[in-house]
């Protein structure tokens, strides 16, 4: 599953937020400068390398530095961690409803069955 929890909530504290989250599928498209990744936002370029650090601590992004300029690209095997964990619990969560609904259903069943009359 997941190699430690540590790593974990990284992965969950970086993607929980939305601009983090808009840079991550930024990324996915294409390696980018930092100042190209900040392009779209409505804030700083300082606000954005702060977003990206968070990233990068989460081992989301890599940082390269060429001359000036830092260009990141995603790595996308945190995220798979972090899907394989929520993947396990889909499952167990799956049987769980999967049985109550059997039950429920069940016992709607024996409600509605007709009852023998008393005269």
């Amino acid at each position: 599953m997941v190699e430690n929890s540590e790593t974990l909530d990284r992965v969950f504290f970086a993607m929980a937020d939305p601009t983090r989250r808009a840079i991550v599928a930024a990324l996915a498209r294409k390696r980018s400068t930092v100042t190209e990744i900040a392009a779209p936002f409505p804030v700083s370029l300082n606000a954005i390398s702060k977003h990206i650090l968070v990233l990068e601590r989460a081992g989301l992004v890599e940082r390269q530095i060429i001359g000036r300029q830092h260009h990141c690209r995603l790595n996308p095997a945190p995220l798979r961690s972090a899907s394989a964990w929520l993947d396990h619990y889909r499952k167990f969560w799956d049987v769980r409803l999967n049985a109550l609904e059997r039950h429920i259903l069940s016992k709607k069943k024996k409600e509605r069955a007709p009852r023998g009359r008393i005269d």
